[in-house]
């Protein structure tokens, strides 16, 4: 049952991408807001999806702290969960991605069409270049900016170490950083087709603003406050 309910959420997935890049593709010839929103109900179906096929929610501490501008959301990464539910919670966002990710047909595509930052992180002094200009860009552009600082998902309980390019759009332009922690990948496992039912919890924490401090220094704050939160929610399953 778990491994058919596995293949039942896959399968929707590949069918509602492939309709919503074209329909997409279509609001994109008159607006660019309305693209926007076509693209969001592709996070809509999935996290509805995950509700009703295995019954994974989600509870969310800390609402109050999302400010009205745009801003950087820093997050651990533990599941491909937070990628969509991130687009529900928080305004119209822009994701740090790998440049590569933009080739696979229809899913590839559809990311190019949020205005991604995408890097090569094969070249590293060139690629925290592209992604503090991209970022400042997006920011001016009103789009939030969603950045994963570990680079790649993490097991629940054991972080990454936190890059500094959010904190460095942070200290160039002023905006502020929203710290988040959550424990998705207690459902939703890295590399793992199957998944699992229960509450994810997700904290945001109170913004955190550069200030005139250097790069390295709101770093470590932005990193000491996620995990701090990190630290209270559980790593495994009852």
């Amino acid at each position: 049952m778990q491994y058919l309910r596995a293949l039942v959420y896959l399968l929707g997935q590949v069918v509602s991408v492939v309709i919503i890049f074209l329909l997409a593709i279509m609001g994109a010839c008159i607006s660019s807001s309305l693209k926007d929103r076509i693209i969001l109900q592709w996070a809509r179906f999935n996290i509805g999806a995950l509700s009703v096929i295995y019954g994974i929610t989600v509870n969310i501490q800390g609402r109050e702290n999302i400010p009205g501008e745009p801003s950087i959301i820093i997050s651990n990464h533990q599941s491909a969960w937070e990628t969509l539910a991130f687009q529900l919670i928080f305004p119209t966002q822009s994701y740090l991605l790998k440049k590569s990710l933009l080739k696979i047909p229809f899913l590839g595509w559809g990311l190019a069409m949020t205005r991604p930052v995408a890097i090569d992180r094969e070249q590293k002094v060139r690629a925290l270049d592209s992604l503090v200009k991209q970022g400042t860009r997006r920011l001016k552009e009103g789009r939030w900016l969603v950045i994963f600082p570990e680079g790649t998902r993490q097991p629940p309980g054991r972080p990454g170490k936190f890059q500094v390019g959010g904190a460095m759009i942070a200290a160039r332009t002023g905006a502020p950083v929203i710290p988040v922690a959550h424990n998705a990948g207690v459902f939703w496992p890295k590399n793992s087709l199957l998944k699992y039912p229960g509450t994810i919890d997700l904290i945001i924490g109170q913004p955190i603003y550069a200030n005139g401090r250097k790069t390295r220094e709101l770093n470590a704050e932005i990193e000491s406050a996620i995990l701090a939160n990190l630290s209270r929610l559980p790593v495994a399953r009852d």
